[in-house]
């Protein structure tokens, strides 16, 4: 169900403040240093993490799109069935991961190394960041940096088979990320301690897992009741 997709994906955005310490911290860090001095700094924050939070959206939409196509071939193979349980198997590895047993997903963050190469020297161009569009211009660019987060969630999106709902799942996945983001910006060295901490990743780590799990028993449970018609009672 695209609510349960909503919530399992906002909880894995603000439960990956662990992982985002490590991937974005130093991006953010140097965009923090850079900023104006004396002055008010959230409309930078807000700004960079919007241009983000658009750039996940937008990518939601593209692979929702993408995943229509699974809506046509529902008749004959159960597609949206195996994108949901690749979704919530990502889901597990993802939580593993967190929790600091598992490296699996940094492997698919090469997946958009190519991409990255292309759209980083334009970060450049805009720093520093003087001025709040230059921030929102910042974020856009940056949410197109490979993470293995981003493109976890983004197997959901793909499993929703739809681009409004794509794009609803990675704006609340975005959403989801921007507390971690905003606290990192203005809290770093305060946080940091507090957020790597062994007990802090495995309890986040946990969680996002334990969700994965249950949408891969909810998968399951739709082949035993309905078997391969099911496939729109999974992620519709």
């Amino acid at each position: 169900m695209i609510e349960f997709s909503l919530i399992a994906v906002f909880f894995v955005g603000l439960l990956g403040g662990v992982h985002c310490l490590g991937m974005c911290g130093s991006l953010v860090g140097i965009f923090t240093a850079q900023l104006p001095t004396g002055g008010n700094r959230w409309p930078f924050h807000l700004a960079y993490s919007s241009g983000r939070i658009a750039s996940y959206t937008l990518a939601g939409a593209l692979v929702g799109l993408l995943g229509q196509t699974g809506m046509l071939l529902r008749d004959q193979v159960p597609v949206q069935h195996l994108l949901f349980a690749l979704s919530s198997l990502m889901l597990i590895a993802l939580g593993l991961y967190l929790a600091g047993l598992s490296g699996a997903v940094r492997s698919i963050e090469k997946l958009g190394s190519g991409l990255w190469q292309r759209i980083q020297p334009y970060t450049k161009r805009l720093l520093p960041v003087t001025s709040v569009p230059r921030a929102l211009a910042l974020g856009a660019l940056w949410g197109w940096l490979p993470c293995g987060l981003v493109y976890s969630v983004l197997i959901t999106a793909l499993a929703s088979g739809d681009a409004t709902q794509g794009a609803s799942i990675m704006m609340a996945f975005g959403l989801g990320t921007l507390p971690n983001l905003l606290a990192i910006g203005l809290f770093w060295e305060r946080l940091r301690h507090w957020v790597q901490s062994p007990s802090v990743r495995l309890a986040a780590g946990l969680i996002v897992a334990g969700l994965g799990a249950y949408g891969l028993a909810k998968v399951g449970y739709t082949f035993a009741v309905h078997g391969w018609s099911g496939s729109c009672h999974v992620a519709a």
